[in-house]
């Protein structure tokens, strides 16, 4: 099978190739500026927008044009790579995948990619890569790059470069190892597996959250665009890079643990983004409990959820896993053991307890319960064999425990929730 991968490296570029890398990074943030706010115009006029073909004659006039000769100072590639970069992002928005695209701020998300690899070379043992018009560039070299070369992006993040080598290579078909399990996502517990333990949450932000909020109150208080401005911003680009790079950190570790214990991996089809929607309301209808929704956004989003789905979708592709997502309604208020279906089931955040044959758990454990359940009936209802998967036998050997009331054992090397794990004992 084919495998697409992605190496990333800070780079350690000289004075000239950073003044060079900013130049190269502006002008594809000015070419996608421009372009976009052709296509705008032509909306307006009611005109049909340009294709990517007529774009790249555009980008040849502004080239060399008497108004922006400096553009052809950069690389050809990278300011057509960014055309096509805003020819997808026009078929996401018509797709209803994204919003419409918005246009590019200095400063945030300064890049710019070579397509072409034969123009890129990688010597890796002497740990250095040469780039088209920036030559010879030195980077921190922590890991070897595997296949072949397909494109190459530089990025600038909190006054770092960054260079990342997309690679492609045949890889032997993974066969899948481990059981089923269902997870619950929350904001209390990171993660709730359904054989009863959990994941503690990071929360990322809120252990910087004092500092953060310090540094912007300094940001806050200086002349807008002056040289105290400039370094008090540049802190504080640098506290929200080390929240980022601890929750990546975070989520890479946990979902690497996950995907090589587990053959199939069910979880909630969670929408991220209306979940996290201001409550604000408008004039008119203004919003109720707003102070306390936006905390729960905050949470919300400090968990990163979607990161950890993305992840956790192609590490388990990469071993021969699959993941399930179902339908999040009602799975913390169905009862696992009789199915029925009721908030009353659910009298707090934390406990779960079945107003009809009297069941009680955790709400994350049977929400997650619930969730494997769900993922093994939909595998059944298309037709593919679940039976690597174990079919959840751990999950109903741990309800059978919970009922009859025996004592369970936790889990191996995880923490222990408060009923415990799969696995009874008498």
């Amino acid at each position: 099978m084919q495998r697409l991968q992605a190496f990333k490296f800070e780079l350690r570029p000289n004075g000239q190739q950073q003044r060079q890398m900013r130049r190269f990074a502006g002008s594809c943030r000015f070419v996608f500026n421009k372009a976009l706010a052709l296509q705008k115009e032509r909306f307006e006029r009611g005109e049909k927008k340009l294709g990517y073909a007529a774009l790249c004659k555009e980008l040849t006039g502004w080239r060399n044009g008497v108004e922006t000769p400096w553009l052809a100072d950069a690389p050809i590639h990278p300011l057509q790579q960014t055309l096509k970069d805003l020819e997808r992002a026009y078929s996401n928005f018509f797709a209803k995948r994204a919003d419409f695209p918005r246009f590019k701020k200095k400063g945030q998300g300064d890049s710019f990619r070579y397509p072409d690899p034969k123009q890129i070379k990688l010597d890796q043992g002497n740990s250095r890569i040469f780039l088209p018009k920036l030559g010879w560039l030195r980077y921190r070299n922590s890991r070897d790059v595997l296949g072949a070369m397909k494109n190459v992006t530089v990025s600038q993040n909190s006054g770092k470069w960054f260079v990342s080598v997309q690679t492609e290579r045949e890889v032997e078909q993974p066969v899948a190892s481990g059981d089923a399990v269902g997870i619950d996502m929350g904001i209390a517990r990171f993660a709730t597996f359904s054989d009863g333990s959990f994941v503690a949450p990071l929360s990322s932000s809120r252990r910087h959250e004092t500092r953060l909020r310090r540094y912007e109150r300094a940001l806050s208080r200086k002349v807008k665009f002056s040289s105290n401005w400039n370094k008090a911003k540049a802190k504080v680009q640098r506290i929200h890079s080390r929240i980022g790079n601890a929750r990546r950190d975070f989520l890479h570790k946990t979902t690497t643990a996950i995907s090589q214990n587990h053959a199939m991996v069910c979880i909630e089809d969670l929408q991220v983004r209306n979940m996290s929607r201001s409550a604000a309301g408008t004039l008119d209808a203004p919003g109720r409990n707003v102070r306390a929704k936006s905390g729960l956004n905050k949470s919300i989003l400090d968990q990163g959820w979607f990161e950890f789905r993305r992840q956790l979708d192609y590490k388990l592709a990469w071993r021969g896993g699959y993941l399930v997502a179902v339908p999040p309604q009602n799975t913390s208020r169905t009862c696992p053991r009789c199915g029925h279906v009721s908030a009353d089931n659910r009298k707090t955040q934390a406990q779960f307890l079945c107003v009809a044959c009297g069941f009680e758990e955790n709400a994350d454990v049977v929400g997650a319960i619930n969730i494997l359940s769900r993922g093994n009936r939909k595998l059944r209802d298309e037709g593919q064999d679940t039976s690597d998967a174990s079919l959840g036998r751990s999950t109903a050997a741990r309800i059978a425990c919970e009922v009859s009331g025996a004592a369970m054992p936790p889990a191996a090397g995880t923490r222990r929730s408060n009923s415990g794990a799969a696995g009874c004992r008498a």
